[in-house]
């Protein structure tokens, strides 16, 4: 039986990690996870958020130690979690990962000799929120006699499977060392453990079995100096409070020098352990601490080999879709530009799909020429109509594009370059906790013939974020949530509903929410974006739409309650030199269906159960 299914590794230094990982990878099934882990402590009297600019860098020297693990059998990833305390990260991940054992690296001395193992390593002990190994020097390939001392108690069932383990991956043996003094635990009783020294006389790889009425530390010490590694379990007695390990063991790992691996199990023995209370975290620094652990930079992801091969090996398939209105000035650009890099020179795309919207322009004659596919939304699924819309043109891009990941990007850029789509593709492939993908970059604006370097998204500021911090606070930390760049996984995509107008955006992010969480959700920084920019009559209009839908999903749920019907239309106002005048105009976004619940796509796309792979939250 194997030790662990999925263990964690918290990583201090990434240049010294890597006997570890071989370590870990020893304790594994063939189907086993490792899971690397980073944490960023940040003092109480910041933001959590503040920790955003170096989650990237640890990113990048946690997904350099992954390419020297040693067992490509076994799934290795990595995260960098953002906390007031490192334990406290810990024992989240442990927690939100479902791992079953930490391994815990010891430096083999603490910083105060009130300590034993550190301040990190000791709080987890005291209460493990999962199995776990100490491990002080990580060298053990080079052991092959391995004493395993045993004085009952639930770590020496763990204990052995470690040890036993250990010597199968080492082509070594183990010594079992019995102390018969102190007696056994009182509420363990004489049977149970003597059936499990029993059981331990026909180990195979059990060379000596030693029992020895003597005092157990003295006892551990001398046979220790005949071994190579020495593999303690917690003891099983009580103990006064202070000893998380018990005072022989602790004793013991204070004074031998020698290589040490250190066990407990989460189950309290002690009749003096203390509930852990954990510290509940606020709100704000839940979306602090999602902002700096889910806040990308498009750069983290310009290795495109790198982008291709994790690709390759998950199987996957990758579409752009590209929703157009008369976008003939720029989309020649977009094309080739994107084309070349992500198609030509690496295979990081599998198509690149025009979604146009009946054009007037050449937007869908210069796309035939640079050698695209090209769809008119209003004539894709034509059952079932049209509405005007760039949020019509991506959910029926649902249709015909064949991706397992969707990326969308808007074609009025005027700066083009690869990052933007790249940039959303990257946390898709590295990170498979995340669903879905928001680009958000500085939108210069401008004014008259001069450009301003800020002062675009006006909407964004002045109506989208301030109904998200008021009604959706746990989405208060999306930077541009109306931002024409996103994707996502199909298999979330094809499960909400799509507005067919400017509330598509809010849309999405507001059911992708409810539907999985904000961990799914990561956004990824894309420098800056050039692009045309609308009137102030022209914004007035889309904020009406946006608004509409927060009212809509409020209802929904029941946080608001309307006495009347929300109004669809709205008053613009009119001027010329003279006078001015009003002119009513129906603004209204109409909403489709989840799309797999269209026959025809289910057809298409041949999907029985539009929920595997998703975990609802």
């Amino acid at each position: 039986m194997a030790v662990a299914q999925k263990i964690l590794i918290p990583i201090l230094d990434p240049e010294q990690a890597a006997p570890y990982l071989k370590l870990a990878a020893a304790l594994l099934p063939e189907d086993g996870k490792v899971v690397g882990m980073k944490v960023v402590c940040i003092p109480e009297e910041d933001s959590l958020s503040e920790a955003a600019e170096k989650t990237p860098s640890d990113r990048a020297a946690l997904e350099t130690l992954k390419e020297q693990f040693p067992d490509e059998r076994i799934e290795f990833r990595t995260l960098v979690r953002v906390s007031r305390k490192v334990s406290e990260g810990i024992v989240e991940t442990v927690q939100t990962e479902g791992c079953d054992l930490l391994l815990l690296l010891w430096k083999g001395y603490a910083s105060s000799a009130e300590q034993l193992f550190g301040v990190t390593i000791d709080r987890l002990l005291e209460h493990p929120p999962c199995n776990i190994m100490v491990v002080r020097t990580p060298d053990v390939f080079n052991c092959r006699r391995i004493l395993l001392p045993v004085r009952g108690g639930p770590y020496a069932e763990f204990a052995l499977e470690v040890t036993s383990q250990l010597a199968r991956a080492l082509n070594g043996e183990f010594t079992l060392l019995h102390c018969e003094s102190p007696p056994i635990p009182p509420g363990y009783g004489d049977r149970p453990y003597l059936d499990f020294l029993n059981r331990l006389r026909f180990h195979p790889q059990i060379r000596r079995f030693l029992a020895v009425q003597a005092d157990p530390e003295a006892a551990i010490m001398a046979e220790a100096k005949d071994h190579d590694l020495v593999i303690l379990g917690a003891t099983a007695r009580t103990e006064p409070q202070g000893f998380f390990l018990g005072t022989i063991v602790e004793h013991i790992a204070q004074q031998m020098q020698k290589p040490l691996i250190v066990v407990k199990t989460p189950q309290p023995i002690a009749s003096w352990a203390i509930p852990s209370r954990d510290r509940k975290k606020s709100l704000s620094e839940s979306v602090d601490q999602w902002f700096a652990e889910n806040s990308f930079h498009a750069r983290e992801f310009a290795d495109l080999q790198k982008l291709v091969e994790l690709k390759q090996k998950q199987g996957l398939t990758i579409s752009l879709g590209l929703p157009a209105l008369n976008e003939a000035e720029t989309i020649g650009n977009i094309i080739g530009t994107v084309k070349t890099e992500l198609m030509d020179r690496q295979p990081l795309l599998d198509e690149i799909v025009l979604i146009d919207s009946a054009s007037t322009d050449d937007t869908v004659a210069i796309a035939k020429d640079l050698g695209i596919s090209v769809y008119i939304h209003q004539e894709i699924l034509p059952a079932y109509g049209s509405y005007r819309g760039k949020g019509e043109a991506l959910w029926k891009s649902l249709f015909v594009l064949k991706g397992d990941l969707i990326v969308w990007i808007d074609t009025d850029i005027k700066n083009i370059h690869p990052g933007f789509v790249f940039g959303l593709i990257g946390p898709l492939l590295m990170e498979p906790d995340i669903h879905y993908i928001k680009g958000f970059y500085r939108r210069p604006i401008k004014v008259g013939q001069k450009l301003s370097a800020s002062g675009g998204g006006r909407v964004t500021e002045l109506t989208a974020r301030p109904f998200l911090n008021l009604f959706y606070p746990e989405l208060s930390g999306i930077v541009q949530p109306l931002a024409g760049e996103y994707g996502g996984r199909r298999e979330i995509l094809e499960r909400v509903p799509f507005f067919t107008g400017y509330g598509v955006e809010t849309g999405l992010l507001i059911d992708i929410y409810n539907l999985l969480g904000l961990r799914a959700i990561g956004q990824v920084d894309l420098g800056e974006r050039i692009h045309r920019n609308q009137s102030l009559p022209a914004l007035s209009q889309m904020s009406f739409a946006i608004i509409q839908v927060f009212i809509q999903r409020l209802q929904e749920k029941s946080r608001i309650e309307l006495l009347e019907e929300v109004n669809r239309s709205m008053k613009l106002v009119k001027s010329n030199r003279r006078a001015y005048s009003l002119e009513v105009r129906e603004i209204k976004d109409h909403e489709r269906p989840p799309v797999a619940t269209i026959p025809e796509y289910q057809e298409r796309h041949k999907k029985q159960s539009p929920a595997v792979g998703i975990k609802v939250r």
